[in-house]
């Protein structure tokens, strides 16, 4: 039986559902999931292994058509990104139309020689109506070889979605070890569920201001115990103490959120301690967006 194998990458605007359905696809939490729009700030392979196929979903950033910081505009090239290794596109939208994505995407995926599945999600939100006017629009711009119905959230339909991408895989080898879930490293997915509870926990501007950095990891030689550090940054300095909240409130409720679900995500007992630093604008400096990894 010939092997199959390919990158399936995944674009869409902001909020359009993009890692639910990532996650949905590969069974695993490789994504953070909220309803915070540009929640996804870099691209995340999530590999999905059958014993003769393998499929590189690629979640990416959701793609700003005005960015207003550098670290946006960054976030797009990782998208942009995509069309140099993609067998299959999936565009997500949750019921848009194409001009909630840049003009420079679609001139991309209009020349793009590969198949291209347009994904309706949030379905179970949206009347039949809003679905056939957002199709009919997406029609008008694109040529697609499926269109596809979906809520993620519920996964309906997700199946369907997989059962096309495996039937229109390119032969090939793996790419990555079979028994590889993701390229990303432990420490990459902590400092994303300290920040995915960031965006839960706090308002406004504040979850958007700010950059988790995990600058310590020592498993105990029982492997029982996992002590963790990380870095908190932030753009400004009023935003440190909100951070902090009255005599330390609100960092203690993001570490016990945070040492939860880093507890079951690693298996084991985690020690957490948080710090809050300032860098100001780091959004706009090159220097610390190349720290920070938005910077190839």
């Amino acid at each position: 039986m010939n092997h199959r194998s390919g990158f399936v990458n995944i674009i869409g605007k902001p909020n359009a559902g993009k890692s639910t359905l990532v996650n949905a696809l590969v069974g695993e939490k490789m994504s953070i999931i909220n309803t915070k729009p540009q929640t996804t700030r870099h691209r995340i392979f999530a590999i999905l292994n059958g014993s003769d196929f393998q499929v590189v979903f690629s979640d990416t950033p959701g793609l700003i058509k005005t960015p207003a910081y550098k670290m946006q505009s960054a976030m797009n090239k990782f998208v942009f990104s995509t069309f140099e290794d993609a067998d299959i596109f999936l565009v997500v939208t949750d019921g848009g139309k194409p001009d909630e994505i840049p003009d420079t995407a679609l001139v991309k995926l209009k020349r793009s020689s590969v198949p291209i599945i347009l994904v309706v999600n949030k379905a179970d939100q949206l009347s039949d109506q809003e679905i056939e006017n957002s199709i009919f629009e997406w029609e008008k711009e694109l040529t697609f070889s499926k269109t596809i119905i979906i809520s993620a959230l519920h996964k309906i339909n997700t199946g369907l979605v997989l059962d096309y991408i495996l039937k229109n895989l390119p032969e090939g080898p793996a790419y990555y070890p079979k028994d590889q879930l993701t390229d990303r490293p432990e420490r990459f997915f902590i400092s994303e569920i300290i920040r995915g509870q960031i965006l839960s926990l706090y308002h406004q501007e504040i979850p958007y201001s700010t950059e988790v950095v995990v600058t310590g990891f020592v498993e105990e030689a029982d492997k029982k115990l996992t002590k963790i550090s990380a870095d908190i940054y932030v753009s400004r300095k009023t935003q440190k103490p909100i951070i902090i909240g009255k005599g330390g409130k609100s960092i203690k409720q993001l570490g016990i959120m945070s040492r939860k679900e880093i507890e079951e995500f690693l298996d084991c007992k985690v020690y957490l301690e948080l710090f809050v630093k300032v860098k100001e604008d780091w959004r706009d400096s090159d220097r610390m967006l190349s720290q920070f990894g938005y910077r190839p």
